[in-house]
């Protein structure tokens, strides 16, 4: 059975909290495993607000040390210990976090009822962060302000099903069994070949998240997201405001929708809006102009990969 693989947006404004909407905040879920992505203020109250099931997170990602990014990391490691989790948990992120979150618990004399660890992330280049069964994490840099990185989440060929009709007809050895399931071709001690092609059904093609928090105008991060299947990309600005949206190391909708393109990739979802776009369809009409399958990303939607 294939897994579920979907992201659910909790926060999708960028330094400022208005309009109904909040600071940057998103959970992946790969089958029974839930991901956070940057963790805005607001993260505890959207995931209630949305039933996400904080406690089943295992590993948090955050993406670079601007506030409307990791603000709310604090409370969420302090309620679960109130809740007295007992499960480790693991944080992703830029050097200097790990002192951040430290200092905030010495000064109030917090001990944690759970092991926590801390992964510093670098913005040099691909870093495989973390790799499970079914799928692996990486991070990738950005152009912002201070070191930033983008995620990439892919998942892992699984196991191939074996054609029954096939196994009736012509026994083959145990052994190759387990090889052709995992996608390879078999020969035996006698030379026969057993092709996967011919025992096994093919398989799904394997699914591609890839998360741009905070970057200027950067077309070479299609080294990254070549064919990802949803890609969520920072739309800060409009184009008529271009120029500031360079100084401020952001980009714009449209420019998010270049990246998509040269990306080849398949669905667009825009974020991270300025304060001050009340409505947003303008953003999406530029993003469209350039990428037609480009998509206002809306807080407590889930979409699937």
């Amino acid at each position: 059975m294939i897994p579920d693989f979907e992201v659910t947006i909790l926060g999708n404004t960028s330094s400022i909290p208005v309009h109904g909407r909040h600071h940057t905040a998103q959970v992946v879920r790969f089958g029974q495993d839930f991901l956070l992505i940057d963790c805005g203020e607001a993260m505890q109250l959207q995931a209630r607000a949305f039933k996400i099931k904080v406690s089943k997170i295992n590993h948090i990602f955050i993406s670079h040390l601007h506030g409307d990014h990791y603000l709310g990391l604090v409370g969420l490691l302090s309620s679960y210990n109130l809740a007295k989790r007992a499960t480790p948990l693991t944080i992703f992120g830029p050097k200097g976090l790990d002192e951040i979150i430290i200092t905030n618990f010495r000064y109030s004399n917090t001990r944690l009822n759970y092991p926590l660890n801390f992964v510093e992330t670098h913005d040099d280049g691909l870093h495989l962060l973390l790799e499970d069964k079914h799928y692996e994490v990486f991070s990738f840099p950005l152009k912002h302000r201070l070191p930033t990185t983008g995620f990439l989440i892919r998942e892992k060929a699984g196991l191939r099903n074996m054609i029954k009709e096939m196994l009736h007809q012509a026994p083959i050895p145990f052994a190759a069994i387990q090889v052709l399931r995992s996608g390879n071709n078999y020969t035996d001690e006698n030379g026969n070949l057993f092709k996967v092609k011919d025992y096994t059904y093919p398989q799904a093609p394997l699914r591609t998240y890839g998360y741009c928090s905070d970057t200027i105008f950067n077309p070479e991060l299609k080294q990254y997201l070549k064919n990802v299947d949803l890609l969520y990309h920072e739309s800060t600005f409009m184009e008529d405001n271009k120029e500031r949206a360079a100084v401020t190391f952001h980009s714009t909708a449209m420019q998010a929708a270049e990246v998509a393109k040269v990306s080849k990739v398949k669905k667009l979802l825009l974020g991270h809006y300025s304060s001050r776009y009340a409505h947003l369809e303008p953003l999406l009409d530029e993003a469209k102009s350039v990428f037609p399958d480009s998509f206002l990303s809306e807080e407590g939607l889930t979409y699937s990969i």
